[in-house]
């Protein structure tokens, strides 16, 4: 018998899609549940998986455009073998990139770009990281000099960002303002918390709670900057979607937590986390992308100390978080050695003027400085916020 395995549908807007990658060779022998390839549209990737057993014929080329619904491969079934997958192994050793190796997806993806092999995997069970493929490049000086050059197609999210991203510098009057906030505070309370908070929450304490809820506030304090234009109108919201930009190996993207203002900050944190990991493992559905009424970038987690951030349209502003430094700050007359972050919004002109992008930035540095009195509701709050 012969199965037809057809592009399946990421989502209701999309209609075409593009095979990033085939993870079998034409005429392999696969599995009933065995991922095949992987499909990425301008929204999101998934894998596509054998529907049965038998002999694999690949009937579409990667990196082409392909209609949803379309044939892109047949499996005889009435074929037996063995399959082209190979078992796991426990004990770390060599592994040629030929292979079907224990890797991430960003170490596989470089070691096809870069044609690397016999990498030694330090991950857990000999898995191949990203940093093992950086590591094991030769340093500059030792052997000869490889100046070859690679033409690589832009995957279509990385193509319909750029398209994103210069609309949005085109269509909107963007403009930026900036504000500093002293760390110390949150560093005290998260060093003071962490353990407890780890212990009954099964994550950590990050910087992205404090965050998300002074944003939340603000947001309250300023409707403005939760608001977007839609040709004429404009369109104010009674809830607070917050999307939390996420680096994954596909590129940027933009998990949305729902109802922000109805969580507390350990649900804050337990939710980024699955996000996050989501993203991040190439399993997040495109509808946990859609929406948001605000973003929040992290800049600082690649050492950024500043940045003009792009708004995420259709929303109307963004804030970028950047590195914390120690830096020489007067307090109270007196100079100090202080946690000092920049902040940037990034936000439409059209609809925030400077009274509210000011406002709101002020209001979001007053969050974080106090966090005690202004997010957690008071001493007697931080038991029911941390959940401890």
């Amino acid at each position: 018998m012969i199965l037809e395995i057809k592009v399946p549908s990421p989502g209701e807007s999309i209609t075409e899609v593009e095979i990033s990658n085939w993870l079998v060779s034409d005429g392999d022998y696969v599995e009933k549940d065995q991922e095949i390839c992987e499909i990425d549209s301008d929204k999101a990737t998934l894998t596509v998986s054998a529907e049965d057993s038998g002999q694999i014929k690949l009937l579409k080329d990667a990196e082409v455009t392909i209609l949803v619904g379309e044939t892109i491969c047949s499996i005889d079934t009435s074929i037996k073998g063995e399959s082209s997958k190979k078992a796991i192994k426990q004990v770390p050793e060599k592994k040629s990139v030929e292979q079907d190796v224990i890797a991430s997806p960003a170490a596989k993806k470089m070691m096809r770009e870069q044609s690397i092999a016999n990498v030694e995997g330090t991950g857990k069970a000999g898995r191949i990281t990203k940093q093992d493929i950086i590591k094991s490049r030769p340093a500059m000086g030792q052997g000869p000099g490889n100046r070859d050059q690679k033409t690589q197609r832009l995957s279509v999210l990385r193509r319909k960002l750029a398209k994103r991203l210069v609309s949005v510098k085109n269509e909107t009057a963007m403009l930026t303002t900036f504000n500093e906030v002293n760390m110390s505070a949150i560093n005290s309370i998260r060093s003071k918390y962490k353990d407890a908070f780890l212990e009954n929450n099964g994550c950590k304490l990050g910087y992205m709670s404090f965050f998300t809820k002074s944003v939340t506030r603000a947001l309250e304090m300023f409707p403005n900057v939760n608001s977007m234009i839609d040709g004429d109108e404009l369109i104010s919201f009674d809830y607070i979607d917050i999307s939390i930009a996420v680096s994954s190996p596909k590129g940027l993207m933009v998990p949305v937590l729902r109802n922000v203002e109805l969580m507390n900050f350990s649900q804050v944190e337990k939710e980024i986390k699955n996000m996050a990991d989501k993203a991040r493992g190439g399993s997040i559905s495109l509808d946990e992308m859609l929406g948001g009424t605000f973003t929040i970038t992290n800049g600082g987690v690649f050492g950024s100390m500043l940045s003009t951030p792009i708004i995420n349209p259709p929303q109307s502003a963004i804030l970028g978080m950047h590195n914390i430094v120690d830096r020489a700050v007067v307090i109270n007359g007196n100079i100090e050695i202080a946690p000092m972050m920049y902040l940037a919004l990034s936000y439409d002109h059209r609809i925030i003027d400077g009274k509210d992008s000011v406002g709101f930035l002020v209001a979001v540095k007053e969050g974080l400085e106090n966090p005690i009195e202004h997010l957690l509701g008071g001493e007697h709050g931080i038991k029911k916020n941390f959940n401890i």
